[in-house]
């Protein structure tokens, strides 16, 4: 049995196609080709939907409204000793309608340079939005941690 099949209904993989409302590239949610099991930002420009309110694939949000990426994380490491630098490589995304945050998996298809230009944007964001991201929960990546960022994307360098 493959894992995709062993999952409840429920958290089965959306495979529709949907349209990007910021950029209007039509995309696939099709796990094989993504990497991951619920597709909520477009490859190309990186903008999401806000679609999910408790948690991912749910779909219950009633914003709908679109959701900018605004930073880089990585996710927290639920082990005690693990640095900081050992989580995987996120994006956070804010609602551009009711401010809420959200942290996703970037999928495989995703464009590493728009990425990249992800972490170099964050100085530049509005204050409202730079003090929503100074949370204790969520340690946004700069500048210092491009070398880190570029080795997640592209694979260490010898």
């Amino acid at each position: 049995m493959t894992r995709l099949a062993s999952l409840p209904a429920a958290w089965q993989p959306q495979a529709a196609e949907f349209r990007c409302l910021h950029c209007g590239t039509l995309i696939t949610g099709n796990p094989r080709i993504s990497g991951v099991l619920h597709r909520n930002h477009c490859p190309l420009c990186l903008w999401s939907r806000h679609m999910d309110l408790h948690r991912p694939g749910d779909r219950l949000a009633a914003c709908r409204s679109l959701m900018s990426p605004v930073g880089l994380t990585l996710k927290l490491s639920r082990k005690k000793y693990n640095p900081f630098t050992q989580g995987e490589l996120m994006l956070v995304h804010r609602c551009v309608d009711c401010g809420k945050l959200s942290i996703n998996r970037i999928a495989a298809d995703d464009d590493p340079q728009r990425i990249l230009n992800v972490l170099h944007q964050f100085p530049h964001l509005d204050p409202v939005a730079h003090q929503q991201l100074t949370q204790p929960d969520i340690q946004i990546l700069g500048s210092a941690e491009q070398v880190l960022v570029q080795a997640r994307l592209f694979g260490s360098r010898a």
